[in-house]
């Protein structure tokens, strides 16, 4: 790997956790019970509204969209769920996707931390990678933020990912890299000491300080992995180009089970944001954007109809696989909660209420359809996961109870 800057080694502390677990790690196979895993998927158009929801409540065949889905007794559909504050958010909603922050298209706008990152504190500390983070195209954020507010980069390309994951680690420059990251941190503590000297302001000193903490708790985890070898798997990418679009999204769910199978996370994000350009999917090609645009003209939703059933097509394969792949107690999906859902409520207005949310797997007992009496915070289901997932806090985002919606 090529030598780093300082420049560049500060920017990495953008992408990293304020306080990433100990490095308490235990090889896998010591494990009794299979761990808990989590990701969370994005659809940033979401989804045409009465073809989504069921039009009977609880009863999937009346879904155009999801009675197809194999793994209906563990899924659950909710209802009437909305982030507050997004009435005039538009797009940008997308950035408050699982951070619930209000107002993101306010110029003065700075997120917070996203629900992903705050179980990374809790669950990252044991594997390889800490958390990933994918999207479909690279433009430089996705659905996780750090708590300063500073988006993630998420990953996009599947043959790097893949290679990441589970390719030949080249040792040599590994170290190298290892060396001159060290080199760079023993650079940031002397310039940090300078600081205090100086008697700099004490803002500086709070916000040099703990990217610095960030990053040698990197280093040292990065140089724990260095001696353990990655898994192997067999290369399973598709390289389908007549539909690349359509392509891309199983890829990305395909690395996803790769990644939980092999314990290489336990915390995954996907952002399936499309927002230039066209995209062929089966039955259709066009802009993603500008069919999500309809203005409830019939054939301009039969052409986005077939996008919106191409990605849950995906989805619902994803669910099935790690439905099949079984683990002591039950199966990697029962072990696995999935959320997948939308800022959009109607993208074609550009509404944020009524978001399109599902909960897979996590062993929960599935209500397949729930819809609550009225607007709901979606950060009142966050809040819950986090409880499920042993982290004690009393508040994320907007929410405003644990409501109890998942049942163990």
């Amino acid at each position: 790997m090529r030598t780093i800057s300082r420049k560049d080694f500060l920017k990495i502390g953008a992408a990293l956790p304020l306080a990433m677990k100990s490095l308490s790690l235990r090889a896998e196979g010591r494990r009794k019970q299979p761990p808990k895993r989590i990701i969370f998927i994005n659809s940033c158009l979401g989804f045409y509204e009465p073809y989504f929801f069921p039009k009977k409540q609880g009863d999937f065949s009346t879904s155009d969209y999801l009675k197809g889905m194999k793994t209906k007794g563990k899924m659950t559909v909710f209802q009437n769920l909305f982030h507050p504050g997004m009435d005039t958010s538009n797009h940008d909603s997308e950035k408050s996707f699982l951070t619930g922050t209000p107002s993101p298209e306010s110029p003065n706008f700075v997120n917070d931390i996203s629900l992903d990152q705050v179980l990374v504190r809790k669950m990252g500390g044991e594997t390889r990678f800490p958390f990933l983070n994918f999207s479909i195209y690279d433009r430089g954020w996705g659905c996780s933020w750090n708590d300063r507010g500073s988006a993630i980069p998420p990953m996009h390309d599947e043959e790097k990912i893949f290679g990441m994951l589970f390719g030949e680690e080249d040792l040599k420059a590994k170290k190298q890299q290892l060396k001159n990251d060290q080199e760079i941190l023993s650079c940031l503590h002397r310039d940090l000491a300078q600081l205090r000297k100086r008697g700099s302001e004490h803002g500086k000193l709070d916000s040099y300080q703990p990217v610095i903490a960030e990053l040698e708790l990197q280093l040292n985890h990065e140089k724990f992995w260095l001696n353990t070898s990655k898994p192997k798997v067999e290369k399973s990418l598709s390289d389908d180009q007549e539909f690349v679009f359509s392509t891309k999204i199983r890829n990305l769910f395909e690395l996803a089970k790769l990644a939980f199978r092999t314990d290489s996370t336990r915390v995954m994000t996907i952002s399936m944001d499309w927002i230039y350009g066209a995209i062929k999917v089966p039955g259709a090609t066009g802009g993603w954007h500008t069919l999500s645009h309809h203005g409830g003209r019939k054939d301009v939703i039969a052409k986005l109809s077939h996008i919106e059933i191409d990605t849950l097509k995906h989805f619902n394969q994803f669910l099935f696989e790690l439905d099949q792949i079984k683990e002591e107690g039950g199966t990697l999906l029962d072990h696995t909660t999935v959320m997948m859902g939308s800022n959009f409520g109607d993208s074609s207005n550009h509404t944020c209420n009524n978001l399109p949310m599902i909960v897979a797997g996590g062993g929960y007992r599935h209500q397949t359809h729930t819809v609550l009496e009225k607007q709901t915070p979606l950060c009142n289901l966050y809040l819950e996961l986090l409880h499920k997932h042993n982290i004690d806090v009393g508040s994320f985002g907007s929410s405003e109870e644990d409501m109890g919606l998942l049942n163990s």
